[in-house]
């Protein structure tokens, strides 16, 4: 059998789960890395940090990191085009919010956020990957998130102003 020239699709060209056998070539040769992994999600996060803090270090805490996993989670899917397996997502919390999880904490976080059909599942040839799949639940999920932690950092940004902690 010869190697084919041209990106042909297994599954279809319009369907979602289709893979270019490049991309399944890679994969089996264990090159199937993007050439720029995670430049989103460093990017968001390091001009969030810059943002808030400046050039002052900062360090997110793993409590508050695994209050928030399944968001978290749900982003770095959104935020990244290629690479969202479970380990490139490990390798994402340790590396962008300085905590490093388990694989019994994440996967099966990764397992219900399927089972509550925020995120797909697609089985390649030796790993899962992780896809968006209902974009406006997720999109839901995370604001409410957002809000939710915005308002209790301003409450409590209110009371170290005026509050009595002297």
């Amino acid at each position: 059998m010869s190697e084919m020239d041209s990106p042909a699709e297994i599954g279809g060209t319009d369907n979602e789960d289709s893979i270019t056998v490049s991309q399944l070539r890679a994969e089996l040769n264990g090159t199937g890395k993007s050439e720029t992994p995670g430049t989103a999600v460093s990017e968001v996060v390091g001009e969030v940090e810059t943002s808030l803090f400046g050039a002052e270090a900062f360090s997110f805490e793993e409590t508050h990191v695994k209050s928030s996993l399944d968001e978290l989670l749900v982003s770095l899917v959104a935020l990244r085009s290629a690479d969202t397996h479970g380990k490139q997502l490990l390798d994402d919390l340790a590396q962008e919010f300085d905590t490093i999880l388990s694989p019994g904490t994440v996967y099966p976080r990764l397992h219900d956020l399927c089972d509550e059909a925020v995120l797909e599942q697609r089985e390649l040839v030796k790993t899962k990957e992780y896809t968006l799949d209902d974009a406006a639940t997720a999109r839901e999920d995370v604001a409410e998130a957002a809000r939710q932690h915005l308002a209790l950092g301003m409450v409590l940004r209110a009371a170290l102003e005026e509050g009595d902690f002297e």
